[in-house]
């Protein structure tokens, strides 16, 4: 592996695993989509030409790795609800309420379209911004904004 690819994937392993998590919901797919998508980056590496980050970069190739798993099973299933946030249940003395809410908004954002589910885990959870969202669709920035937009929408 080339010096460049083995910092690539010290600063960003790690953060591309958990946009496919985002996307997944099971860590060992996770983990098998990380291993392909830095052996496609491996591949493609002198196309890099730098007009994005590394980061953007490896999260369209990331992307792409996913589509093809789903294309690869022809019927996506999402992981149970419960297991999504099992990681991020309440402690006992949080409210009810509280859980039942953020229960209710998971059960709304895997609903969405999965472009939009996309969308809104990327600014959510990887924070990156419109730009890089759009890099990473090969859309504009603008395009990135707008989808966002009517996919918060639809979670009112």
């Amino acid at each position: 592996m080339s010096s460049d690819m083995e910092k690539y994937y010290r600063d960003n392993g790690r953060k591309v695993f958990l946009y496919l998590m985002t996307l997944c919901g099971n860590s060992d797919t996770a983990e098998e989509l990380t291993q392909e998508t830095f052996y496609r980056a491996i591949r493609s590496l002198k196309k890099y030409k730098g007009e994005c980050s590394v980061y953007t970069w490896l999260c369209s190739i990331a992307r792409n790795c996913w589509l093809e798993e789903l294309r690869k099973r022809k019927s996506h299933k999402t992981e149970e609800i419960s297991e999504l946030i099992e990681d991020n249940a309440p402690r006992p003395d949080e409210a009810v309420e509280s859980s039942d809410s953020r229960l209710r908004l998971l059960k709304k954002v895997h609903s969405l379209p999965e472009t939009e589910k996309e969308i809104v885990l990327l600014r959510a959870t990887q924070e990156l911004s419109f730009r890089e969202i759009g890099e990473i669709f090969g859309k504009t920035e603008n395009w990135a904004r707008v989808t966002y937009y009517r996919a918060k929408q639809k979670l009112l």
